[in-house]
């Protein structure tokens, strides 16, 4: 055991006393406070690696510790004891920039496992400014199934190895089609540890709650009608492994519930059953929607937000990190090759314009979307170079124009023809970008555009939009 130095503030002799012998007993060096003023005052004298602090103490509460030690520059993990009618106030103490919060009455593995937790963030961030001083002059092309040299995927590469061989909770933030499930993968396959046990992926926006909630969790025969046998769920599944719970945003009330116990504790029960499961696996969570708006309106647990988020990996959109098309399409080329031509025809290359016009795309749709084209165009070339009659209509019926010229609705190369054919292209660009942004819901649409419904409609028929539209449930 490392000869880790620990800080306790608790005004009651007991609990101070009780935290005091577990921890001395597990190998820490242990110094105790009997308020938060004493606190400070051993806090800024020894520096101790973590500070455990009772919520509730006279002369200076858990609350105002953490934000002098913050005011005085005291970057040391803090670790809250609160009752449950305090968590909230607990939970403020994280924005402000505590580690965590146990709750009493204190359970000795519950405080130990946070203390692990601390520690090995410690190894891990010393690790990482390593990791960062050895790979500043190199760049990579390509990390596990991830392809790309743009500098903010180097770091997130570099951040990935830090992380990989933790138990930390990661949370990962992306739009659609960013390559979410990817980052999941190479953590997962960068854990020496993990990497030998199953990676088990659910898609948590596709699933009503009730089904959900079974699917991740199991049952037990009888649980509700159509429950015919025992069933185990994904969280067993992944045992030793890892869980990607990819739109973590669609959890109802409920499930955050179950959710932030598991990252507690490790345990659930399954659906109709009181018999406690506990499992080992690390959880790797997903979004494409801001969770602190979520938060604002309710619809998210702020703790459990702090829970997940222990390391926070964002993913930059394709149009982001421009530099990296070309390789992500020498990429997709090959894979494309090897996956849909079956009568030995080879695409090896792209015509310049037909470079110029992916490269100035917008890609709303990101990599999945530049991979989807790319496969289209593999199928359909008409000779060993994709050109611009290989692409999509849109690239070459319209001209494609630059992100600043979509933003007020002009075309970036204008031509000599009518103006009315001249605002043709750029109002189609502008109402699909619409469109993608409102995940096709017309109403949406038509009020982001100030336009109403039935001139939405016309437009989308006139430019041939309707069609790519069908599948999309609107909202009346």
């Amino acid at each position: 055991m490392a000869d880790n130095h620990i800080l306790i503030a608790d005004d009651e002799p007991l609990t101070r006393q009780s935290l005091y012998e577990i921890l001395k007993f597990e190998g820490y060096r242990v110094t105790t406070a009997k308020d938060g003023l004493e606190a400070l005052g051993l806090i800024e004298k020894l520096l101790p690696e973590i500070v455990i602090s009772d919520m509730k103490m006279p002369r200076m509460e858990g609350l105002q510790l953490v934000k002098e030690m913050k005011a005085r520059g005291l970057e040391i993990p803090v670790i809250l004891i609160t009752g449950y009618g305090s968590i909230e106030a607990a939970v403020e103490a994280m924005r402000e920039g505590a580690f965590d919060y146990v709750t009493k009455p204190i359970v000795d593995s519950e405080i130990k496992v946070v203390i692990e937790k601390i520690i090995k963030q410690q190894k891990l961030i010393e690790e990482n400014r390593c990791l960062r001083e050895a790979l500043k002059d190199t760049t990579r092309k390509s990390f596990q199934n991830i392809v790309g040299q743009d500098p903010q995927m180097q770091k997130i590469y570099a951040l990935i190895e830090m992380v990989a061989d933790s138990n930390a909770t990661i949370l990962l933030h992306g739009e659609s089609g960013t390559g979410k499930s990817l980052i999941a993968y190479a953590i997962h396959q960068s854990d020496p540890a993990r990497r030998d046990k199953p990676l088990v992926e659910v898609s948590c926006g596709a699933l009503p709650e009730t089904l959900l909630e079974t699917e991740l969790f199991g049952h037990v025969r009888g649980a509700f009608t159509g429950a015919i046998k025992d069933r185990i769920g994904r969280f067993e599944l992944a045992e030793k492994g890892s869980i990607f719970l990819d739109e973590i945003d669609a959890f109802s009330p409920n499930l955050q519930v179950k959710l932030l116990r598991i990252l507690q504790s490790g345990e659930f029960e399954r659906v109709g059953d009181t018999k406690t499961v506990k499992v080992d696996v690390r959880v790797i969570a997903a979004t494409n929607q801001d969770l602190n708006e979520a938060i604002k309106k309710g619809k998210f647990r702020e703790d459990l937000y702090y829970r997940l988020n222990v390391i926070s990996i964002k993913i930059p959109p394709l149009r982001e990190r421009r530099n990296d098309i070309p390789l992500l399409l020498e990429y997709f080329l090959e894979k494309k090759n090897n996956e849909v031509n079956k009568n030995n025809k080879k695409v090896t290359g792209i015509s310049k314009e037909a470079m110029l016009a992916l490269s100035q795309y917008n890609w709303p749709g990101n990599v999945r979307e530049l991979e989807n084209i790319v496969e289209r165009s593999v199928i359909l070339a008409r000779g060993n170079i994709v050109g611009m009659q290989d692409l999509p209509e849109f690239f070459h019926k319209t001209d494609i124009p630059s992100e600043e010229a979509l933003s007020i609705g002009v075309s970036a190369r204008p031509h000599a023809k009518s103006l009315r054919q001249a605002l043709k292209s750029p109002e189609r660009q502008v109402i699909q970008a619409a469109l993608e942004q409102s995940g096709g819901n017309r109403k949406d649409t038509a009020a982001r555009l100030g336009i109403n419904r039935t001139t939405l409609y016309n437009k989308m028929k006139e430019y041939g939009l309707l069609k790519r539209r069908t599948a999309v449930k609107e909202s009346e």
